[in-house]
């Protein structure tokens, strides 16, 4: 079996594959006209975040058999086209979810606690304790939307914490355990303290979390959003923030994460996310930790097998 890997991955990967003795090529250079000239030559593909796997590419690849995201989502791959030409697709959502899961933590209790601006006012000389007084998560609701890998792992942690966690998810039917109660999304809504969105990216989720969703709460909430960026109407989130309807945000995606290219709208909302203190932001990094850099591979290699 010959494999095109098209994207930078862990040098673990390569072993992995020899010893399945699978023949492979590395080319993270690669770009789409690259790709589409070499894909008729390979059983197998591999990528990661910087390519979009159409139905123009998949129908260049004559001879391919599966495609392999290193990563959770699927919304670079073209799932009804892939499953129209009985092409495998696999991705690695176990392999991050304990480092989604860790992270989402981390910004809660970041934002909780006022860690970065009080960080940055002891570094300036500035101690003021009452200003920084926290909040606990110790007895507050939080309603997860998405119960798969991500979600689950993130319930698991926040049990922990003396959290009650309502769980919905609209493709699965008794996924309650010990640590999360099965529940509609207007049960979230009229309960939950905080916010969690663990969900891919599909038309249906596209700008889930607008104004109106926003509404619905019956009362003000945090939230956290790790899943995909463009889940998220921003400009909704400011208004909310504004409002006092969102009590604070931790966004590791953004709706458009080239923030060098932001449009004069976009660049307004981001300069007012970026100005609070109410805001934690990190760079799409959730899922990016050594250990799942490496386990990524694992996941992936395993799946693969299995199929074959």
């Amino acid at each position: 079996m010959k494999i095109l890997i098209a994207d930078s991955m862990h040098s673990s990967l390569f072993d992995m594959l020899r010893d399945q003795g699978w023949e492979y090529a590395y080319h993270p250079e690669f770009r789409r006209e690259d790709i589409l000239q070499a894909i008729p030559a390979y059983d197998g593909l591999v990528i990661r975040s910087k390519t979009f796997v159409d139905e123009t590419m998949l129908l260049a690849a004559k001879n391919l058999r599966f495609v392999a995201r290193a990563g959770a989502g699927l919304d670079l791959i073209d799932l009804d086209a892939a499953e129209r030409l009985r092409i495998a697709v696999f991705h690695a959502g176990k392999g991050n979810r304990d480092a989604v899961a860790e992270h989402a933590l981390g910004m809660l209790l970041a934002l909780f606690n006022n860690i970065l601006r009080a960080d940055r006012e002891v570094r300036s000389g500035v101690w003021d304790r009452e200003r920084n007084r926290g909040v606990e998560l110790m007895g507050k609701t939080v309603g997860i939307i998405g119960y798969g890998n991500n979600g689950s792992a993130t319930a698991q942690r926040l049990s922990g914490f003396g959290c009650r966690v309502l769980a919905y998810d609209k493709y699965r039917d008794h996924y309650e355990d010990a640590f999360a109660l099965e529940s509609s999304l207007e049960e979230i809504m009229a309960e939950a303290d905080i916010l969690s969105l663990h969900i891919p990216l599909t038309e249906i989720t596209r700008y889930l979390v607008n104004e109106d969703f926003i509404e619905k709460f019956s009362k003000p909430f945090y939230l956290l959003n790790l899943s995909r960026g463009e889940i998220v109407k921003l400009e909704a989130v400011v208004n909310g923030l504004k409002s006092g309807k969102i009590l604070g945000a931790c966004l590791d995606v953004l709706e458009n994460e080239k923030i060098a290219k932001l449009t004069s709208e976009q660049q307004e909302v981001f300069d007012y996310l970026r100005a609070s203190d109410k805001v934690v932001l990190t760079p799409h990094i959730a899922g990016w930790t050594h250990e799942s850099y490496f386990r990524i591979n694992e996941v992936l290699v395993k799946q693969i097998q299995n199929w074959l």
